[in-house]
C-alpha cells in the first residue's frame, strides 16, 4: 500500500534526539551530580526523595528528572501542569496508592510545578506526606514565592544554574558527531562559529540545540559536506528575546541591581542593568519612578539636584516614550551613580516611623495646634505660638515634639556632597535653642 503524506514520520528536534539517558552524557551541574555531590549520591543510592528543580529554561531540569526514573527503580510518571487539573491529579494519587500496597514506588515529575494554583498543589500534599509518590517538580519561578509553604517544606529544593559557555559548545560538539545528532552527515563548522552560538544561548541548551538546527539545516551544501558560514550564523541569532518577566523574580532582581549599582556609583554597571530592562521592554515610567526614589533614598541633600533631575527624566518618559526616553534615564541613571551619597533622609524617616507607630495617640503640643473657633482659644490652642519670621534670626525656641519624644533625633546629616551645609546649618540652629532655653 502506498504511504500516505500523513503516514511519515516527524523527525524529532535534535534536542529531543539527543537527550542525556545517564549522568554521563549529562552536561552541567556538577555542584549536585559530579562525583560525590550530594543528588548522585542519591540517584546512584536510589535513595530519591521529593525535590524541586529551580533554574532558568533550557538547564537541565527535566532531562535530569527522566535520568533519575532511568536510574531508579520507581514506576515514573511525567505529569504537565500546563494540561492537567485536579481530577487528573487524583487519578494518578490514586494509582500511586495502589502501587504502593504491591511495594512499588512512583516517582511524579511535575513540570511547570508553578503554574499550578494552591488548591492543585494542595492536592499532592497528602500522598507526598504519607509517602506514597516522591514528588519532583520543576520551576523557573522562585519556589519560595510559587510553590506551597506546606508543600515546600517537604521537598528538598536543588538550584539549577546556567550552563558555562563551554558546557554549551561541549553540547554542540557532541550534537555535530553524535549519530543522534549531526553524526551521520558531514558538517564543516569552525570552532569559532560554535562559540558564537553557544555566546548566544546564553546558558540554554534547548536554545543552543535549536539554533545549531537551524543553521546546519541552513548551511551551504558544498557536495555531499554542509558548510556552516558566518552569514547563516548571524541571520539565524539575529533577534533573541531576553529573559525577562515584568512579574517575575527577574523583574526585581535587574531592578534591585541597577539601584546597588548607583547606590555603589558604578555608572557602567548602571547603564548596563538600565539597558537590559528597557531592551526587553520593561516600561520606562517604572524605571524612572525607582530612579526617583533612589534619588530621595539614597542622594538627599548631598546633591538636592538629583530630584530634579530623576523627576525630568521621568516627565521625558512620559511625554517622548522609548526609544527616545532611553538617553533621558541612562543621564540620570549615571548622574546618580556618581552624586555624593547620603541615606540620612532615609534613615530619619524610618526612625521617626518607629517612634509614630508605638506612639500614635501622643498629643499635639497645645502651642503648636491651630485655633480657629473660639471655645479652642479657650482651651489654650496655639496659645503662645511664635511666629519665627517676626524674629531676626527667624528661630524661636519653641517646643514642637510631644514631651514623651523630646529631645529625639531623626535626621543626622552626613558630610557628604552639599549635605555639609545642611549639618552645619543644623548644629547653628541647635546651639540657638539651647542658648534661648529650646528644647
Amino acid at each position: 500500500m502506498q504511504q500516505s503524506f500523513f503516514d511519515r514520520e516527524v523527525p524529532k528536534p535534535l534536542a529531543d534526539r539527543l537527550r542525556p539517558e545517564t549522568l554521563e552524557e549529562y552536561v552541567g551541574q556538577r555542584h549536585l551530580i559530579g562525583p560525590g555531590k550530594v543528588l548522585r549520591r542519591l540517584i546512584e543510592a536510589d535513595r530519591i526523595s521529593s525535590m524541586i528543580f529551580w533554574g532558568p529554561p533550557g538547564v537541565g531540569k527535566t532531562t535530569l528528572a527522566r535520568i533519575i526514573a532511568h536510574q531508579t527503580k520507581a514506576e515514573f510518571i511525567d505529569f504537565s501542569a500546563v494540561t492537567s487539573g485536579i481530577r487528573e491529579i487524583r487519578q494518578v494519587m490514586l494509582q500511586a496508592d495502589e502501587n504502593t500496597r504491591y511495594g512499588q514506588r512512583t516517582i511524579v515529575f511535575v513540570d511547570e510545578i508553578h503554574r499550578f494554583n494552591k488548591a492543585q498543589q494542595d492536592a499532592f500534599l497528602p500522598f507526598v506526606e504519607k509517602g506514597s509518590i516522591v514528588l519532583i517538580g520543576a520551576t523557573t519561578e522562585n519556589p519560595s514565592f510559587e510553590v506551597n509553604s506546606a508543600l515546600l517544606s517537604r521537598c528538598k529544593v536543588f538550584v539549577l544554574q546556567g550552563l558555562t559557555q563551554s558546557d554549551i559548545e561541549a553540547l554542540l560538539r557532541r550534537a555535530l558527531s553524535d549519530p543522534r545528532g549531526f553524526g551521520a552527515q558531514k558538517v564543516e563548522m569552525p570552532e569559532a562559529l560554535i562559540g558564537a552560538v553557544a555566546q548566544f544561548a546564553n546558558g540554554d541548551a534547548r536554545t543552543a540545540l535549536m539554533t545549531l538546527e537551524m543553521v546546519v539545516l541552513n548551511g551551504d551544501l558544498q557536495g555531499d559536506t554542509t558548510v556552516v558560514t558566518p552569514e547563516t550564523v548571524e541571520q539565524c541569532t539575529s533577534k533573541k528575546s531576553l529573559l525577562y518577566d515584568k512579574k517575575g523574580e527577574e523583574h526585581y532582581n535587574l531592578i534591585s541591581a541597577l539601584h546597588k549599582s548607583m547606590r555603589n556609583s558604578d555608572p557602567d554597571a548602571a547603564v548596563y542593568w538600565l539597558a537590559r530592562m528597557l531592551e526587553a521592554r520593561e516600561d520606562p515610567l517604572y524605571v524612572a519612578r525607582r530612579v526617583t526614589r533612589f534619588a530621595a533614598e539614597d542622594v538627599g541633600l548631598a546633591d538636592p539636584r538629583a530630584v530634579e533631575i530623576a523627576v525630568a527624566a521621568y516627565q521625558a518618559c512620559h511625554w517622548i516614550g522609548m526609544p527616545e526616553c532611553s538617553v533621558h534615564l541612562t543621564q540620570a541613571v549615571v548622574y546618580m551613580s556618581l552624586a555624593p551619597k547620603s541615606n540620612a533622609l532615609y534613615m530619619a524617616y524610618n526612625h521617626a516611623r518607629e517612634d509614630a507607630q508605638a506612639m500614635l495617640a501622643e498629643p499635639v503640643p497645645l502651642v503648636i495646634r491651630n485655633a480657629p473657633t473660639g471655645l479652642m482659644r479657650e482651651l489654650d490652642y496655639g496659645k503662645g505660638y511664635q511666629y519665627a519670621h517676626d524674629t531676626e534670626e527667624k528661630l524661636t525656641n519653641m517646643q514642637c515634639l510631644p514631651d514623651s519624644l523630646l529631645g529625639r533625633t531623626y535626621y543626622q546629616p552626613t558630610r557628604q556632597g552639599l549635605e555639609g551645609r545642611f549639618a552645619d546649618r543644623l548644629e547653628e540652629i541647635k546651639r540657638w535653642k539651647k542658648e534661648h532655653g529650646g528644647a
